[in-house]
């Protein structure tokens, strides 16, 4: 099946899935690094439950926007309100427990760890117990244990990956650990899933497998995503929404069919907007 059979999604609709209230809004977000800037006065919003695409030319802005979504940067300009509320310089943990996970454009795996563990650190903040009761294995400290990796079978289950449970990541071919990567992401149970090119150097056939997880994870546990991609034609196959950035700027955002006939975005792609 190549990417342009995959059935595409009507904006609103979402494969039969209920598009939700507002759960992120950035409102004009401006960040700069000494002289640079990296984002000019970008606002847009993500809904509940939906798939929200961000794309863009090379140096668009598109990491940056992600990592001020998690609290990796924080803004100079602009407010960002995660369920209504607004946050003053939430730093990545706080955004992590209150349920924003993320996976990078380069891959960040314990190499020499197995898959089962490396997934495993993805329940770090789901635990109550402290490092000594762990080490005893005893009481609510083995009952915290037995509950975590249950769910780390799941997710390990749920991406088709029991055969390597064991393997250590390092031994894996690319497209595996980009899966692992995103089974550590699952692992915290997060409401919003934000993912850095979760396809990038892929095959066709692992860009499908990929897809195909990224749907499934939207549609049976109703998370939402926001996806860098560059793949035009996973982006218009799969997002709900489009926000597109070019030099540090919003120049388009809405349905795919309506991106995708935007002029200033064909000029940006074409190179002759500047």
């Amino acid at each position: 099946m190549m990417m342009n059979d995959m059935p595409q999604q009507a904006a609103g609709q979402a494969g039969g899935r209920r598009i939700g209230d507002v759960i992120l809004d950035l409102q004009g977000i401006s960040l700069s690094f000494g002289g640079v800037k990296a984002l000019t006065n970008i606002s847009f919003d993500v809904r509940e439950h939906e798939i929200r695409s961000i794309i863009g030319p090379n140096g668009a802005g598109k990491s940056s926007m992600l990592n001020v979504m998690n609290g990796v940067y924080h803004p100079q300009e602009g407010k960002i309100l995660f369920r209504g509320e607004q946050r003053q310089k939430m730093e990545p943990h706080m955004a992590a427990k209150q349920g924003i996970a993320r996976t990078f454009q380069n891959i960040a795996l314990f190499k020499g760890m197995s898959v089962l563990d490396n997934i495993m650190t993805g329940r770090n903040l789901k635990m109550r117990c402290n490092l000594f009761h762990h080490a005893l294995f005893w009481g609510a400290a083995q009952r915290e244990e037995i509950e975590h990796r249950r769910k780390v079978e799941e997710v390990i289950d749920f991406l088709e990956i029991q055969s390597i449970r064991k393997t250590p990541v390092g031994r894996l071919p690319y497209g595996l650990q980009k899966r692992v990567e995103l089974g550590r992401a699952l692992a915290a149970d997060p409401s919003l899933l934000l993912l850095d090119e979760p396809m990038a150097g892929m095959n066709v056939e692992e860009k499908q497998d990929m897809c195909r997880f990224i749907l499934d994870v939207n549609d049976q546990f109703g998370t939402t995503i926001v996806l860098i991609e560059h793949d035009m034609g996973v982006v218009m196959d799969i997002s709900d929404r489009v926000v597109v950035l070019d030099y540090g700027k919003k120049i388009g955002d809405g349905p795919p069919d309506e991106v995708k006939n935007n002029p200033d975005v064909i000029a940006a792609y074409l190179g002759t907007a500047h």
